[in-house]
């Protein structure tokens, strides 16, 4: 098989799902400004799914309500539109990353379960650096290791190239893709992103998440997603391969103004999060 380009490869992706049109009009709903928490309800309860998969996430850990929440409407209400988009958002993605990548060494759902706690800790490491839009910083924490699908999906041959030389050299995946492919996944990853229509600065998130450094658009936004990859591997989480050789980056550190008791506490509060399953959302 001979050397495929980037462009050749976004090209080739068609079996990508797109998002649903329920997901699509509930997007619309929420970005509209006179859309109130009944409308948003009405939307999301005609998808059974859907409706369970969101009451489960209000209730769980990672939201810590004192009360219980029963309704879609209330749900909004206590957490918020861009909360609510976030959980929609991450209900549709799943589809995408529930299966096995050989490549990486990650079993079924493990990409899966990784990216929603990479979401999560995310929006924590948002919450920590007064960041605003925090979940919108959850949305790209999700998303940030999309390129792995697709690479594994349609670069099996080189895949396995990659992995003898991250084992027999002293390189990091990311420089051995850059090696053998001319790109790596966080840059296959913010060309599919652009292709779904996602806001500019979450596809940069997606392709800088391992060299925040170079983030123009919003910086800060690429720096949590750096900072909450990192956490991630830092806690042993579903590792795979090329979990194995990355360090925080200093210039996202110094953006996001956090400490050594900042990262600690950030690193102990997710691991009180991710304890509780219902923080997982199967697909």
């Amino acid at each position: 098989m001979g050397q495929i380009t980037l462009d050749e490869l976004v090209a080739k992706v068609d079996e990508i799902p797109v998002f649903p049109q329920t997901v699509l009009r509930i997007i619309k709903l929420i970005e509209d400004p006179n859309t109130g928490a009944k409308d948003v309800e009405r939307e999301i309860i005609k998808d059974q799914g859907l409706t369970a998969k969101i009451l489960k996430l209000a209730n769980s850990a990672y939201y810590g309500l004192s009360r219980n929440v029963k309704t879609v409407s209330e749900a909004t209400v206590l957490l918020g539109f861009q909360a609510v988009k976030s959980m929609v958002l991450a209900t549709s993605v799943g589809k995408v990353f529930d299966k096995e990548l050989p490549g990486y060494a990650l079993g079924k759902e493990a990409l899966w379960r990784q990216s929603q706690v990479c979401a999560i800790t995310t929006r924590v490491v948002a919450k920590k650096a007064r960041f605003p839009k925090a979940d919108q910083a959850y949305t790209a924490g999700l998303l940030r290791d999309i390129g792995k699908v697709i690479l594994d999906h349609y670069m099996a041959e080189q895949y396995e190239l990659i992995v003898e030389q991250v084992y027999s050299s002293k390189k990091s995946f990311l420089e051995v893709e850059q090696d053998i492919l001319g790109f790596d996944h966080g840059q296959v990853g913010a060309r599919i992103a652009e292709k779904w229509h996602l806001p500019e600065d979450l596809v940069e998130a997606i392709a800088l998440h391992h060299t925040p450094e170079k983030a123009i658009i919003n910086p800060k936004m690429t720096a949590m997603v750096h900072v909450a990859d990192v956490v991630v591997m830092m806690l042993g989480l579903h590792l795979g391969i090329d979990g194995m050789s990355y360090g925080f980056s200093n210039k996202a550190i110094e953006l996001l103004k956090l400490d050594e008791v900042a990262l600690s506490e950030i690193m102990s509060e997710v691991a009180d999060i991710i304890s509780d399953e219902g923080i997982y959302m199967t697909t």
